[in-house]
């Protein structure tokens, strides 16, 4: 009789051993499992690094500021645009004073982030700070057939001084960020403060846009990173993990990773996942992942501004966030201004904060960067500023929703047609 007994049970486990393999999976967490994604795909998961969580103006261009009188031997700055404002022109002041001092400072903005700037730089602007020793370039600038150009802008933020501090994230170069803009209201934005292995990553990103751009080779001497200082060292700020994930469009891998790894964040998000993006009309297949992690339970919640610099995709954001609403996805609308945070948070082990919205025109068409930070005390920070937010927003429900006007519902509709060129 035992023989059979023991024929059966065998027989079982051998049958089970697939679905016992598929378990034993899924039970690996979330954040090992997008590390050994971006890793197969090239892309280094650095330690010893120094994250500093900057969630507006204030703090951003406070550190900034600060970090550049300290630098000794050269800046790099790569933005989407320098508006022509007071924030922008303390900035360049103080530029010009680095390099009297002998620092080498560069300098890059992209030519249709200048012109679709309402206080652009204009060439009287950028003779005076070549005049001054900084070396200023657009990048793509705009000339007949503008068509051109409308595409594969860079929409990056970095900063490196030195080597050894890098600055990346969502912001720009303006006042608005401090002071807001009348129309809107404030404006809510995060940014990271890099030290460590991490910034020499992001340094080699900027020196190969400078480069392919300008067709001028940086010198050595001004790609070293130097090791910090013990003043640039943040008390009470451990040692994390992070990748940083670059997105080229004319690169057959890089073209397509940074929208692959958002998937890949979300499938494999077991237990939570918050996220924050100013224009959320998501490509088709990040639509589709958000769908399916709402359906199979993930608690998913999802904040978009009622408010934004563009007029159309509030609408088009209200119209796919009702849409993960009926699947069990908790959509907050902000109320207070436009936040322009590009953040998300899973599974309270890991998050990404970066220049890239989910949208067409950040996954399909620009030059992007973003940074997939592994810390859970990180990742809390950053949750903190999305559950802070949450006091100010408006939960949708079925009830808020049919609270719509129909013609709110038909320009929802007839703006979520627009998303695969938004």
């Amino acid at each position: 009789m035992k023989r059979p007994l023991l024929l059966i049970s065998l027989s079982l486990a051998f049958l089970l051993q697939p679905c016992l393999a598929t378990v034993s999976i899924r039970k690996e967490r979330s954040d090992s499992l997008l590390t050994h994604y971006l890793q197969r795909h090239h892309i280094q998961i650095t330690d010893s690094n120094h994250v500093q969580i900057l969630t507006n103006g204030h703090e951003k261009f406070d550190s900034l500021f600060e970090d550049i009188r300290h630098a000794r031997h050269y800046i790099h700055l790569e933005y989407f645009n320098f508006r022509n404002d007071s924030i922008a022109n303390l900035l360049f002041d103080l530029l010009k004073e680095k390099v009297k001092e002998g620092v080498k400072v560069r300098a890059m903005f992209d030519g249709f982030g200048n012109k679709s700037n309402n206080r652009p730089l204009k060439e009287k602007h950028l003779r005076i700070l070549r005049e001054a020793g900084i070396d200023i370039i657009c990048f793509d600038p705009f000339h007949f057939p503008y068509i051109n150009h409308a595409f594969h802008r860079d929409h990056r933020k970095i900063v490196i001084i030195d080597g050894r501090v890098g600055y990346t994230g969502g912001m720009n170069v303006a006042d608005y960020y401090i002071n807001g803009l009348p129309c809107i209201g404030p404006w809510k934005d995060m940014h990271l403060r890099l030290e460590g292995k991490a910034v020499y990553d992001l340094h080699q990103i900027l020196i190969k846009m400078w480069e392919d751009e300008t067709k001028r080779l940086i010198p050595q001497e001004e790609r070293i990173c130097y090791a910090p200082d013990s003043v640039y060292k943040i008390p009470g700020n451990e040692l994390v993990h992070l990748g940083i994930v670059n997105r080229i469009p004319k690169d057959k891998e890089l073209k397509k990773l940074l929208r692959r790894s958002f998937v890949e964040t979300i499938n494999e998000a077991h237990d939570s996942l918050a996220l924050i993006s100013p224009y959320f009309t998501p490509t088709h297949q990040v639509r589709n992942a958000l769908k399916k992690a709402a359906e199979r339970g993930l608690k998913l919640k999802i904040m978009i501004s009622s408010k934004s610099d563009i007029s159309i995709t509030p609408n088009a954001a209200l119209y796919v966030a009702h849409q993960l609403m009926k699947r069990g996805a908790e959509v907050y609308l902000f109320n207070e201004g436009f936040n322009h945070s590009k953040i998300m948070t899973i599974d309270g082990t890991h998050c990404t904060v970066g220049s890239a919205n989910l949208n067409s025109r950040s996954l399909r068409y620009d030059y992007e960067v973003n940074t997939f930070i592994f810390d859970c005390k990180t990742t809390l920070q950053v949750d903190s500023v999305f559950q802070a937010a949450c006091k100010g927003s408006t939960y949708l429900t079925p009830q808020v929703w049919k609270h719509y006007s129909i013609w709110k519902h038909i320009g929802c509709w007839l703006a979520n047609l627009l998303t695969p060129f938004l």
